[in-house]
């Protein structure tokens, strides 16, 4: 009995001595994971970070697209087309890419036509070609004069062509330029559409779309139902880290620059409008650790992007991938939002 009373006495003190400890028996708080109002970060995923897959380095990548079969594709800025598991991001096949002289590209901006074909920009001439499935070229689109790069246009090379997007069933392609023709003001970017025609596409109507300052570029575009844009801005400054927001951008009300030398801060040209929906250094960091200085760590290079449909909510699955330009300090990153327009 006296055995008994004491371990009956010394459970109870240990019990108390537990919830002191403890506190209140009470579900921790929900991490957070709102970047603001309008987007929220589910997860994001470091899986592929420094990895190879059939010989090629997993990696620089710089543009995201939904296949017609539900896959992902995922571009590198080295010449090379990755097929992604849809719910894993595992690759499942690589598909070099080429010039029609067999050289490398500097590979930016990608859709996926309704018939499987494959959109792609290099920023070095700039160009956007259309391969088949395997890789071989099928054509090439006519890119404006005073796009191309000097001395036959006013761009500069690798600051040209890094946005691809279809807009109205498929029936506009628009182009994001990187950031401001020479002579145009810093930080006024050319947003270049085409219009289909059967099988080919013509030169169509041009857009201004102004970034919040001049060291801010623009990655990438994805086009709406309504109309509307997803845009990407983007920088880097040395010691401090990357810089990246997002905005919804609305085209349907600017004004036709096509015909427009300069771009200069003219009255009459009204700009693409847009609004902020977050900017990135703004999510929580979910645990997420950076090889340099950033402002989050959540940070890197983020290049990619795609539109995955609708959650039950109505919010738009955007997935964002980083490029790490194969680089140590860097990391294949994908971030995995949700957003409200």
């Amino acid at each position: 009995m006296q055995l008994r009373t004491v371990l009956a006495t010394t459970t109870a003190a240990l019990a108390a001595a537990t919830c002191l400890t403890a506190g209140p028996a009470v579900a921790s708080a929900p991490v957070s994971h709102a970047c603001s109002p309008s987007v929220s970060l589910d997860r994001f995923s470091d899986a592929l970070d420094k990895t190879t897959y059939d010989g090629t380095f997993v990696g620089n990548l710089s543009a995201l697209a939904v296949d017609r079969d539900g896959s992902l594709a995922a571009l590198s800025d080295r010449s090379a087309l990755f097929g992604l598991d849809a719910r894993t991001l595992a690759p499942r096949k690589v598909v070099p890419l080429a010039d029609e002289n067999g050289a490398a590209l500097d590979s930016e901006g990608l859709v996926i036509d309704r018939d499987g074909t494959r959109l792609i920009t290099s920023e070095t001439e700039p160009s956007i070609r259309r391969y088949s499935a395997d890789g071989r070229i099928l054509d090439r689109l006519p890119v404006p004069a005073s796009l191309q790069v000097a001395p036959a246009g006013r761009a500069t090379s690798n600051q040209t062509f890094e946005g691809l997007t279809l807009l109205h069933g498929g029936r506009t392609l628009l182009a994001s330029m990187e950031y401001a023709l020479s002579g145009d003001a810093a930080g006024t970017v050319r947003f270049q559409t085409w219009t289909r025609h059967g099988k080919t596409w013509e030169p169509a109507a041009q857009y201004a779309y102004r970034t919040d300052a001049a060291f801010l570029g623009v990655p990438e575009v994805q086009a709406l139902p309504d109309g509307r844009l997803l845009v990407l801005e983007r920088g880097f400054t040395s010691g401090v880290g990357n810089t990246v927001r997002l905005y919804l951008a609305d085209p349907r009300h600017a004004t036709d620059t096509s015909g427009v030398e300069t771009l200069t801060g003219q009255a009459d040209v009204r700009l693409i409008g847009k609004t902020l929906l977050t900017d990135i250094a703004s999510c929580p960091t979910l645990g997420a650790t950076a090889r340099q200085p950033q402002p989050n760590p959540l940070l890197d290079n983020i290049e990619g992007m795609v539109v995955r449909g609708r959650d039950q909510g109505g919010r738009l699955k955007v997935l964002l991938v980083s490029d790490d330009n194969q680089n140590a300090v860097q990391t294949t990153r994908f971030y995995h939002l949700r957003v409200r327009v």
